[in-house]
Formats: C-alpha cells, structure tokens, sequence
C-alpha cells in the first residue's frame, strides 16, 4: 500500500498562512507568500514541460528565489539535482550526465561557470525562468512518501561521486527525529548559514514547512551578521561546524547570546575539547551530530549535558533509528568492540542513482553499510574513530582523497600519489598530497594547475611532499597511517 501525505507547504500554507515562514535581506515572507511564489513557479515549469516524474537540476546560492524554486520543484513532483555551487564546470558536468536532467536552473551570478559546462541539456537563468509566463500551476495534492524528491550527489571513495536518492518520506521522518530530540518551542527560528544544496541546509527547510518554523536565511557565513541576527531575531536554534563555531566565540568575545538561544547543531565531525569549554563557559549548549546524505540530515546526536563527559562521542540514534556496530563477516560486536557502523531508519536513501550494483552492495535488509568505523561504548553512546574510508571534513565539505589522487595521477609525470587530511586549526582539516615523479622536472605549481582546473578549491591539496615512494601493504593498498606519521616528523623521507 503507498503511504501519502498531504503536500507540505499547501497544508501549512492553509493552517498558518500569516506565521513567517522566510526572513531573507530584510524581507519577511509568510508561509502563504512562499506558497503563491512556489505555485507561480510550478505553472513556469510547467511551460518547459516539466511535469510530475521529471528531472531538473539546480544551480544556486542561499536566495529566497532559490528556496521558491526549491518547493515548487517539491510540490511538482519534479526530481530536484541541487548541485554543489563550489565544484568546478568539469565537475558539474559529470555530474549532469549522470544524473539524466532534463534541465539545469542556475542563478544569474554563475554565468561563467555554466558557460564552461559541456551538457545537451537546455541552461535556463532564473532571471529567464521568472520573465515566463504563468502557465497553470500543476502542484501535487499528496505526496507518495517512496517517490524521489531531491538528488544530492556525495563524493565516492573510488573517485567519482553518486547521486544519493531522498524520498518524501526520507526528509519527513528527518524531520520528526529531529522534533523528537531537540523538542519544538513555539517561539523557535532557525538561523540557516550553511548551504541549502547540503543536506545541512535543504533538511532546515523542510523542518520550516513541517514544524510551521521561520528561517533566518544568510547567503553565507559571516560571524557578524550571525551574533547581530541571532539578537535581532531572538534565534533559537543554528546548525553549524565547527570552524563556524569557533568564529562566532572569537567574535563574541565577552558577550554572551541571549538567553532565548538553546541550540548549536554541530555537523561535521566532533568537537575538540577547548571549543566545547569555551561554549560552556558561555552557556551556549552545542548538540553533536553524525549523519550524512544517505541519512537526510543527522541521525544520531549528543545532548549538551554529555558534550564534556562522553566527549568524542556522536551520541545516540534519534527516536526512529537504529544503528549496528559490526565486523567484517557483517555479525554484531560486543559494545567497546570497533567495526563498521550500519544505519537503518524510514530517513535512510533508498539507494544511489543509476547505480543499482553498488546500491544491492551498500544496503542491505534496509541496513546502510556507511564505510564508518567505530564503536558503541556500555551506555549505548556512539564514537566514530574513522570517517567514510578516510573522507576529509574540511569547513564541514566532505573530501575524498580518492578523488584528487585520480586526478594527479592523471599528469603524465606523476607515478604515485597518496592523499591524506591534516589538522587545521581554520577548517578543521586540510588535503595534503605526497608525489611519487616519474619526471623530474614536474614541479608543484605543475600539479596545482591542475587540479585548479578539475577540482573545487576547496579539495586543492595545501601541501604537496615528493617523496621516493609511497608505503604500500602486500596487496599494493596506499597505508594512509603511514603517511600521516610521516606527516607528523615532518622530516624522515619527506623533501618538498
């Protein structure tokens, strides 16, 4: 029997159309502004021929035109491909082949880079999008819980990224655990900085159609703008990493927020001890979270109460999740015990796009195998010691190192690379590349260049080491441990 639910933002439209819905430069949309404006929207997607069933992927920043177009996409029943503004056009073109759209929406201020894209689908500016005229609107009255909503693509560990399926289903029940942890005080307003093409950002929208929530919504992060908001707007809850964290305390200085502040939703990967202190020491409570793409947001966290106690720790599964610790053979560990973290819960993706294989391989009897390790400690506390088969965070951004060594190993004097994630005290981590030459005379402004060329800057390699040659097991695997010994002596074997 198909599960279905009334379509969100017409629902909330109808029980609280004069609540805030949108708080964006100045302006105040209520939930029946964003409504009228994303309906306008779908009767424009309409014209293109875009109907329920369709693809359409999107390019943009944090905008209030792109949270319409987001929502009249949703309430279409058109598959949204929100796309990572920071990758390069290559990129972004492997990534439109793959995911089959039959359209590409871009903000007018990635003019450039979508003249770099090579695609047979039609380019369609949002400034063109909203001269259209009005077709009729063709907005869905229920949603099919199973059907496809968005595509988020998460970079692979064997180099090019897959397209991670959500369903309806998927950002509802994110959602309700979300709810069902940190509560729903009718004063709540969520103050969105981190980007709305992550699942960080986009999952803080549907909460805003569900709960009946405002969002504060900036274009980016700027410490400033946030503590001055934050007052302004009796913020009370705010999803951050840590970078974002440690900015706003060095601003703030002796200042404290104000007392309607309850929660710092803290993503990518824990908090070092300092940071917390310092956040306990102004009484700003931080909740550690563990997640990912696959999951629609967080799906396991740690009260602020633990934060100190069970530091490290991701804490444990929301309300309708589960989480299995097991070895290599797939059987269950003794708590304490290490070994891949499994996750099953209704907020878990259904699969990868086009990829079934790897989908019958990564999901199993509903169970996500996410490639994590770690451990649940007697009392049921989560700790991950090891991220998605060395993913670097950097700036909350995942990174993998597989990615970039594909693309040195590419140059035709490059034998060998090997990348791995240092510690950095501005982004948390940073890529760091050492080179095996097979030409002597490759330099590293050679090898920058290059990957200038593939890869979003932020995935740039901060250092390149030459060196002689790699260490590698009997079965030729890269011993990335090794290298990050090598990284911390900082001498033996390492030249620059």
């Amino acid at each position: 029997m198909t599960e279905t639910m009334p379509n969100w933002l017409k629902k909330r439209a109808e029980l609280t159309p004069h609540r805030e819905a949108l708080i964006f430069e100045e302006r105040t949309y209520t939930f029946s502004d964003v409504f009228e404006e994303a309906k306008a929207y779908t009767g424009k997607l309409g014209t293109l021929g875009l109907h329920s069933g369709s693809t359409a992927a999107l390019l943009f920043s944090n905008q209030a035109e792109s949270v319409f177009i987001l929502c009249a996409l949703q309430m279409a029943g058109i598959k949204a491909v929100i796309l990572n503004n920071r990758l390069t056009a290559e990129e972004l073109s492997w990534q439109l082949a793959d995911c089959e759209a039959e359209l590409l929406v871009y903000e007018d201020g990635f003019d450039e880079k979508v003249t770099a894209i090579t695609s047979e689908i039609k380019f369609l500016s949002t400034a063109k999008l909203k001269q259209l005229e009005d077709n009729e609107a063709l907005i869905l009255e229920e949603y099919d819980m199973n059907s496809v909503t968005t595509i988020m693509y998460t970079s692979g560990t064997t180099g090019n990224p897959k397209g991670v399926m959500q369903t309806y289903g998927n950002h509802w029940w994110s959602a309700n655990a979300s709810a069902l942890n940190l509560g729903l005080h009718e004063q709540d307003k969520w103050l969105c900085t981190v980007p709305i093409f992550h699942i960080s950002g986009y999952s803080i929208l549907m909460r805003s159609q569900i709960y009946g929530m405002p969002i504060v919504l900036h274009t980016s992060f700027n410490e400033k703008k946030v503590i001055e908001d934050i007052q302004r707007y009796n913020i009370t809850i705010m999803s951050v990493v840590s970078t974002m964290l440690r900015r706003i305390l060095d601003d703030l200085g002796e200042e404290r927020l104000p007392g309607a502040f309850r929660c710092m939703l803290l993503g990518g990967g824990p908090a070092p001890l300092p940071l917390l202190e310092s956040c306990l020491e102004k009484e700003i409570p931080v909740f550690q979270t563990y997640g990912m793409t696959e999951t629609s947001s967080q799906f396991a966290t740690l009260s602020p109460e633990y934060s100190i106690e069970r530091l490290g720790s991701a804490g444990k599964a929301l309300f309708p999740n589960q989480i299995r610790i097991v070895d290599g053979d797939g059987q269950d560990v003794p708590s304490g015990a290490e070994g891949e973290i499994m996750v099953k819960g209704p907020n878990v993706t259904i699969g990868y796009l086009n990829r079934p294989d790897e989908t019958a391989d990564k999901i199993r009897e509903r169970w996500l195998h996410t490639g994590d390790i770690g451990y649940i400690d007697d009392d049921g506390f989560l700790y991950v010691l090891d991220r998605r088969s060395d993913l670097i965070i950097s700036g909350g951004e995942n990174i993998y190192p597989a990615e970039i060594e594909g693309i040195l190993l590419s140059h035709p004097g490059v034998a060998d690379a090997g990348v791995i994630g240092a510690q950095d005290e501005q982004w948390g981590q940073v890529p760091v590349a050492f080179i095996v030459k097979s030409e002597p005379e490759v330099s590293e402004k050679d090898l920058l260049d290059l990957c200038e060329r593939k890869l979003a800057k932020y995935k740039l390699p901060k250092q390149i080491h030459f060196v002689e040659s790699l260490p590698r097991n009997a079965a030729k695997k890269l011993l990335r441990r090794k290298l990050r010994e090598w990284l911390e002596t900082k001498g033996d074997g390492i030249g620059h």
